[in-house]
């Protein structure tokens, strides 16, 4: 009975413990949903076609998902989210094992160059490039494979994003 015991107690702190550094809501110390994000459509610098119409869309999801700040689309933000997409690269991860000339994998890449900034005071919160990656399985169709991951590509560099608005130590 004493083992049972202390096997119970001692699963209950280990159980408890792992919880310690755990926090409900907003990680930034803001009250969630005290302050307003607007996003202004991204814009487009690559050769890459629909790039920054994805982008702003999973950026306004995350935000909304994120739940730190209200998105508003009709009205003024308190912080104005706006960006540019700079590079949109393609690199080799492995190849078809028959033939060393083709690529089986690639690792497709998106940097953009994000600014926020208060609305009623022009302080810049954050002003720097952030990049988001996806890996990209190679079948018959190169560009429809990179059509098909466009999404995950645009929520990987959104939630990067969101990750510096709401964690930022601004």
């Amino acid at each position: 009975m004493r083992c049972f015991r202390f096997l119970l107690t001692f699963g209950l702190v280990v159980a408890l413990g792992g919880c310690a550094g755990y926090q409900v809501g907003p990680t930034g110390g803001q009250i969630a949903g005290e302050k307003s994000v607007q996003i202004v459509p991204f814009t487009n610098r690559t050769t890459e076609a629909r790039l920054a119409d994805a982008v702003t869309f999973a950026l306004r999801k995350e935000v909304q998902r994120d739940g730190t700040f209200r998105l508003t689309t009709r009205d003024a933000g308190d912080i104005v989210v706006s960006g540019a997409l700079i590079r949109y690269e393609r690199h080799e991860i492995s190849l078809v094992p028959s033939d060393v000339a083709t690529a089986q994998d690639y690792n497709v890449g998106l940097t953009a160059q994000v600014t926020a900034r208060e609305r009623s005071s022009g302080k810049v919160i954050f002003d720097q490039v952030v990049t988001g990656r996806t890996l990209v399985r190679v079948t018959q169709d190169l560009p429809s494979n990179e059509r098909q991951a466009l999404p995950l590509l645009a929520t990987e560099l959104a939630r990067r994003v969101t990750a510096l608005l709401a964690d930022g130590s601004w």
